[in-house]
């Protein structure tokens, strides 16, 4: 049981800083009521089992069916059959993904179901979906990845101009939500497989990064013309978010367990029954690895469940709760700093941001140090969430102001930083949005947005993700530029790198 006790480390450290910054709130400026901390406590007691056993379920039976399914595209080396299959894949692996489910339920709170939370979801996963087949096939033709970034982006800027805030927010966050636990290892796994396609060895390695970064794409442009194709609709504009009250402390758990049991069976039985099907035209595994991935699957939806039971019933509750409270002082520095110290402590305690520094180190034959890479980071997320508290407290700034200059930056970038740091920069947007960014710090966030007179939830309440995911791609893309330097003045000047 090993990996059991990797994984429970990983979500601890994930999971436990949250809790003593709110205890040491509690028990310094800001109190708060004993049944919500008791809530707060169970939700995360059942994030951490349920987290912790998704995450198994993941590594023992998602993540190898994605390698699978990639190993045997490649043998078909049909287009339209590798087309169809990512069309698939990203829909059924992008409706199961627990952050873009935590998201558009909270839309959906917020709108007082005005935007259904499945609607959120369906579109979401239609939009990553396409992106994913175009994906398979760029590798097919080895488009350079910072060429589909440029004209994705210009597009993007383009249909933003038709967008209303609200749902700008919205799209930008349903990207980073999107490609999350379950949905970044499967399609890491999927590319690694396709990436062979490609004859070049150096483009194959390039190539296995950068399809998490194309598929986020999808998610943004599908919400967008959402927004476009529904503008007569008005969604609750400037509601006020209802905090849930429960004097009960075990009510809210039990009430959600049918819901949650119903829609976390949706979502993860496509993605099993596309698995048996192909064990039975073309895996033919044998028996024990063929029930090792079932039981990886079974694993996969437990966890889910009790993931989505901890979030909705105790502790997102009380992320709204810390924010609301923290921005009805007269002193809004407090919300400030606080957000900022989340950010901070999140992304130093995300297992997967540690993976992503080894990944570097390596790749970079130690010229970049995990360290450097680490500490940049990590400011980087502290202070896009102390950005995302300011914009809602100053209402003269907007979310595109901070969007459109960042991106920009971070396209023109990619035209000189070597080709393999384009590819893990922007994948690495999806690493740093992990569970915490989308349940406690999104829930602390549109806490902060109601309780600023000005401010609408709807409106103000999101974007929060998306300022999270931009940051490591403008970091990683500088510590690119940073290597390139330092390296070509080791090895000489007309040297080539091995990541060019």
């Amino acid at each position: 049981m090993n990996i059991f006790s990797q994984k429970l480390r990983e979500v601890l450290v994930s999971v436990l800083p949250i809790v003593f910054i709110v205890l040491i709130l509690n028990f310094t400026i800001l109190p708060i009521a004993s049944n919500l901390i008791i809530r707060f406590l169970i939700g995360s007691v059942l994030i951490i089992f349920g987290l912790t056993v998704f995450l198994v379920g993941v590594d023992i039976g998602v993540t190898p069916f994605g390698g699978l399914i990639g190993t045997s595209l490649t043998k078909n080396n049909k287009l339209w059959i590798i087309a169809v299959s990512g069309l698939l894949l990203g829909f059924f692996v992008s409706i199961a993904e627990p952050g873009l489910l935590v998201l558009a339920n909270q839309v959906a709170l917020v709108t007082l179901d005005g935007i259904s939370s499945s609607s959120i979801v369906i579109v979401v996963s239609v939009g990553l979906a396409i992106l994913v087949s175009f994906g398979f096939i760029r590798v097919v033709f080895n488009i350079p990845l910072y060429k589909i970034l440029t004209v994705s982006y210009l597009f993007i800027f383009i249909l933003a101009l038709f967008t209303s805030p609200e749902f700008l927010a919205i799209a930008f966050d349903a990207s980073g939500a999107t490609t999350g636990v379950l949905a970044v290892p499967f399609i890491l796994a999927l590319s690694m497989g396709i990436a062979v396609l490609n004859k070049d060895s150096k483009s194959a390695e390039k190539d296995s990064f950068g399809l998490v970064s194309i598929a986020s794409i999808g998610a943004i442009i599908s919400v967008m013309i959402l927004d476009i194709l529904s503008k007569e609709n008005k969604y609750a504009e400037g509601l006020e978010f209802n905090i849930l009250q429960s004097d009960s402390i075990f009510g809210p758990f039990f009430n959600l367990v049918p819901s949650i049991l119903k829609e976390s069976f949706i979502a993860i039985l496509p993605l099993l029954v596309i698995f048996l099907v192909f064990q039975r035209i073309t895996f033919k595994l044998e028996r024990r690895a063929y029930k090792r991935i079932l039981i990886g699957f079974g694993y996969t939806f437990l966890g889910l469940v009790v993931f989505l039971i901890g979030v909705n019933a105790g502790f997102m509750e009380l992320g709204s709760t810390v924010g609301y409270n923290l921005a009805s002082f007269d002193n809004k520095w407090y919300v400030i700093i606080v957000g900022f110290v989340i950010g901070l402590v999140t992304i130093l305690a995300e297992p997967a941001v540690h993976v992503l520094t080894y990944q570097i180190e390596e790749v970079t034959a130690g010229y970049v140090k995990r360290a450097a890479v680490l500490v940049p980071l990590s400011l980087g997320v502290g202070f896009a969430i102390a950005l995302s508290v300011i914009r809602i407290l100053i209402p003269e700034i907007q979310l595109w102001h901070y969007l459109l200059p960042g991106y920009i930056i971070s396209i023109v970038m990619t035209y000189f930083v070597p080709k393999l740091f384009v590819g893990i920069a922007f994948d690495a947007g999806g690493v740093a949005t992990g569970p915490m960014t989308a349940t406690f710090i999104l829930a602390y966030i549109q806490g902060v947005a109601d309780a600023i007179e000005w401010a609408s939830v709807m409106r103000d309440g999101f974007g929060m993700i998306s300022m999270v995911a931009l940051s490591p791609i403008i970091t990683l893309q500088i510590l690119g530029l940073v290597f390139k330097m330092k390296a070509k003045r080791e090895v000489g000047k007309n040297a080539e790198l091995p990541c060019e």
